[in-house]
């Protein structure tokens, strides 16, 4: 979704950063103060989450802080429940992320084993298909 958003918001965003927890050319602002409050809301350090926290609002207002807040939330949700049970990423998922995925190495994360890669000819479909369906994302979505 990062990627859609930014696409369709024309922001050159650095997705490796992302994954790799550094703000090293993200193009994300305060990205840093995002990637300290993301890595600490995964620990259990009160003190650094209250910090991480109060940069983030500093930084980008109340407002961004709760958002950011509810997007680690979610995301710590999503992950638990997938990787918990097992769920699979559809084809059509699988079709429009394979090369992100490969590019950021998120093939080599623990949950990717649950799905199955697609072929060849579904991943050339997925490369046609990934233009279209960041235009629909950015016409349907509010910004």
């Amino acid at each position: 979704m990062l990627r859609v958003s930014s696409q369709s918001n024309e922001e050159d965003v650095n997705l490796a950063s992302i994954v790799e927890g550094t703000a090293r050319d993200s193009g994300i602002d305060a990205d840093k103060a995002l990637i300290e409050f993301a890595e600490a809301g995964l620990g259990d350090d009160g003190d650094a989450i209250d910090a991480a926290r109060n940069t983030v609002a500093e930084q980008l207002g109340e407002d961004a802080m709760v958002d950011a807040a509810g997007v680690i939330a979610n995301f710590q949700r999503m992950v638990r429940i997938a990787d918990g049970t097992g769920i699979a990423l559809d084809d059509a998922v699988m079709m429009l992320t394979a090369d992100i995925r490969e590019d950021l190495g998120i093939n080599a994360y623990g949950g990717a084993e649950n799905s199955t890669e697609v072929g060849t000819g579904k991943r050339i479909i997925g490369r046609l298909m990934t233009p279209f369906v960041s235009r629909l994302i950015s016409r349907i979505a509010p910004r």
